[in-house]
């Protein structure tokens, strides 16, 4: 049997409610060593009484299931969930275990999430037209060597580290990060991955914002940050070291704006000072003319 493999994604579709076709897929991503997709696609069904109810069905499928050698099989627990992405306590999701092969392919639970639930105003599923399905997926078991090169495009690979959901570029400065300041989000409120990982994306580029050149910053950009910095700590981030360096940047800033004032002060000084040397200097050289005429001898040419 094959390796163990796990993988959490997140699939996010855009412009949800102007999608006319029935079935949709993710781009593939690979784990265990296959190549998988998500799919949803939209069912009627019907119901005593007259009761036709539109689902959204939700399937992990192996991709290019049909081209694959005979006798593949994997042993695969996974959850698929719909993200409410104001409270995670009202996100819907389903756990599965099956084996996956060539007779079943593909799994997922029938009638899983009626779509006027979905489209409800405020039901917190549908936010600026996107709807976001997340997969965690554990390969328990592999049967039949399939070596895939791993692609991703609208799948997003994320990863957990201390209770936040980051993307492989996030890893190394947030782990840092947690090591320097392990206390940094102990009080955080919110439980909700989505704000979780938007208020942690909002930490890190404060961060690279105040490592840059103060030169490069503005005042504007400065009261921006300072307004991030109270949303993280209203949040109950822990930040009273980025809070002073926030106020050492602005000192620097203050220093930077005073020392360019002063430095134009100077050199208009400078200028003036410099027009001055150059009229005392044509100033120097005309009374040197006159000086000299006025010890040059009297001439008699005219009496002799």
């Amino acid at each position: 049997m094959g390796e163990h493999s796990m993988k959490k994604i997140t699939w996010t579709i855009k412009n949800f409610s102007s999608l006319q076709r029935e079935k949709l897929c993710s781009d593939p991503f690979v784990v265990g060593r296959c190549e998988c997709r998500l799919v949803c696609c939209r069912r009627l069904c019907a119901y005593p009484k007259g009761n036709n109810v539109d689902y959204l069905f939700l399937f992990l499928e192996v991709a290019d299931h049909e081209s694959l050698p005979c006798g593949w099989r994997r042993n695969v627990r996974f959850s698929l969930s719909i993200v409410n992405q104001n409270t995670i306590k009202r996100s819907r999701q389903n756990d599965e275990q099956k084996w996956f092969g060539e007779e079943s392919p593909r799994w997922g639970r029938v009638s899983m999430f009626p779509l006027n639930e979905i489209h409800a105003k405020e039901s917190g599923y549908l936010v600026n037209g996107e709807f976001k399905i997340v997969a965690e997926i554990e390969v328990i078991a592999a049967i039949g060597k399939l070596d895939i090169a791993e692609e991703t495009s609208t799948i997003i690979e994320t990863m957990d580290v201390n209770g936040f959901q980051l993307f492989p570029s996030q890893m190394e400065l947030v782990s840092r990060l947690l090591e320097r300041h392990p206390e940094i989000a102990s009080d955080i409120r919110t439980k909700n991955p989505n704000l979780r990982m938007g208020y942690m994306s909002l930490l890190l580029s404060l961060i690279e914002t105040l490592r840059q050149s103060p030169h490069k910053l503005s005042k504007t950009d400065l009261a921006e940050a300072d307004a991030a910095l109270g949303s993280l700590t209203n949040a109950e981030f822990k930040l009273d070291w980025l809070e002073k360096k926030l106020d050492e940047m602005a000192e620097k800033k203050e220093k930077e704006e005073a020392g360019e004032a002063r430095v134009r002060e100077i050199e208009e000084d400078l200028k003036d000072l410099n027009q001055k040397c150059s009229d005392l200097e044509a100033q120097l050289e005309k009374q040197k003319l006159e000086l000299s005429a006025a010890k040059a001898p009297i001439s008699f040419d005219d009496v002799f």
